[in-house]
């Protein structure tokens, strides 16, 4: 009997699991009915569990007590990975970390097949890490290393925007030379490939992939912005000493508006700092706000709110962030224009990559067939329309946001270890 394979999308912001059933790659239900998972780990202090998704989330706004991790991601390759967290009276490293949330993953996996999985195809970005060899290859390691110790014994990676091209090629009636574009949570990847149903019976389809590249830019990069540009000024950023000689140190201020460095703001250390912080300064109303906010861990809060705004002005033309603490009550309104702003240099860098993407496939921009796209970033308009300008001729599919990649590893499973 043939073993069961699957393919595992761990994404910076959302996760999903894919399979093949009946000939046909799905996504497997990995909370409730839900086939994405937000990559959220909540270690809960008052029952003692680990919760994943969206219950971790759920719990920690309800005030439980407890730990989130979010953006666990963007943590591999870098220095972080190799560091311990304190989870109550235990240090606990990301990587570990990592693990309990492909183990979550794992067992969702075996629980659809109704057998033990231990061959997998994780995918995995063009650049973990940008202009950094050494780093890229570490982050893949790091990942690999914690797959196997959930017990994954076979592992093979493929790049995710060439794992969402996979699964564009199952909706094709004739050949197209295809822009492949994935904006997630944590980088952009960009890939250019020949696709047709022909073509996708082929198992070898190194000559189909013309070029890929990325870049170490996501969603969670245009929350950290937006959140330093309109929320972090109301609680003291780029405010000055009583002296006026200097503004306020900006380092918690950042870590704050960080996903992945919260966590960094709740230790003893931070919270002694923040009170020496209050005391300099000329505004000790707005820090006041900000240890408030820390006291009741409500960081992440923060930067749930923030990236709801930013969703919201993919339709609308404003949308604010409100906070309602006791000890911190403000409200930052964001304007579609401002959003644009605050990350315009980043979609530049994005629409400069692509366009790079283009030249090393040696084919004219022209020549550009279809655009598809996925990714939750590619909902920005503001992204979109850059990249679109790129190649006006070719016909856009936008594919299932968080769902294509984890589909195309599944057929990219099929094709390796069927």
């Amino acid at each position: 009997m043939q073993s069961a394979f699957g393919g595992i999308d761990f994404g910076t912001s959302n996760s999903t699991v894919g399979v093949i059933r009946n000939g046909q790659a799905r996504l497997v239900a990995l909370e409730g009915e839900q086939p994405t998972l937000p990559s959220a780990v909540f270690f809960n202090f008052e029952d003692g569990h680990t919760y994943f998704g969206r219950r971790a989330i759920s719990d920690y706004t309800d005030s439980i007590e407890g730990r989130l991790m979010r953006s666990l991601k963007s943590v591999l390759g870098s220095s972080l990975a190799h560091e311990k967290t304190r989870i109550k009276a235990r240090l606990i490293g990301f990587t570990d970390i990592i693990g309990f949330f492909i183990a979550h993953l794992k067992q969702r996996l075996e629980e659809d097949a109704g057998s033990s999985v231990e061959t997998i195809v994780l995918g995995r970005p063009v650049q973990f890490v940008d202009d950094d060899a050494e780093a890229d290859a570490r982050a893949q390691g790091e990942l690999e290393k914690a797959a196997r110790a959930q017990g994954f014994k076979h592992i093979a990676f493929q790049f995710e925007p060439i794992a969402a091209a996979l699964d564009y090629e199952q909706k094709v009636a004739r050949e197209e030379l295809a822009l492949i574009v994935d904006m997630g949570g944590g980088t952009s990847d960009f890939s250019v490939v020949r696709v047709s149903p022909e073509r996708a019976r082929s198992t070898d389809r190194k000559g189909d992939i013309l070029a890929n590249r990325g870049i170490h830019i996501g969603g969670t990069d245009f929350d950290r912005l937006l959140s330093i540009a309109h929320v972090m000024p109301e609680l003291g950023y780029l405010t000055p000493t009583k002296d006026g000689k200097r503004n306020l140190p900006a380092s918690y201020f950042i870590d704050l508006a960080t996903w992945q460095r919260i966590n960094l703001v709740y230790t003893a250390k931070a919270m002694t700092d923040l009170r020496q912080i209050r005391f300099e300064a000329e505004r000790a109303d707005l820090v006041g706000r900000f240890i408030h906010i820390v006291e009741h861990r409500y960081g992440h809060a923060i930067a749930g709110l923030v990236e709801r705004a930013k969703i919201a002005l993919t339709d609308q033309s404003s949308a604010e962030v409100r906070v309602s603490l006791p000890g911190a009550r403000f409200a930052a309104e964001i304007t579609r224009g401002g959003l644009e702003a605050t990350i315009g240099d980043d979609i530049e860098r994005v629409t400069a990559t692509v366009r790079q993407t283009i030249a090393d496939a040696g084919v004219d921009a022209s020549a550009i067939t279809a655009v598809f796209l996925t990714g939750g970033s590619t909902a920005i308009p503001l992204a979109k329309r850059q990249i679109l300008s790129l190649v006006p001729q070719a016909s856009v599919i936008e594919g299932d946001m968080f769902g294509s990649v984890g589909l195309g590893l599944a057929l990219d499973a099929q094709r390796k270890f069927a």
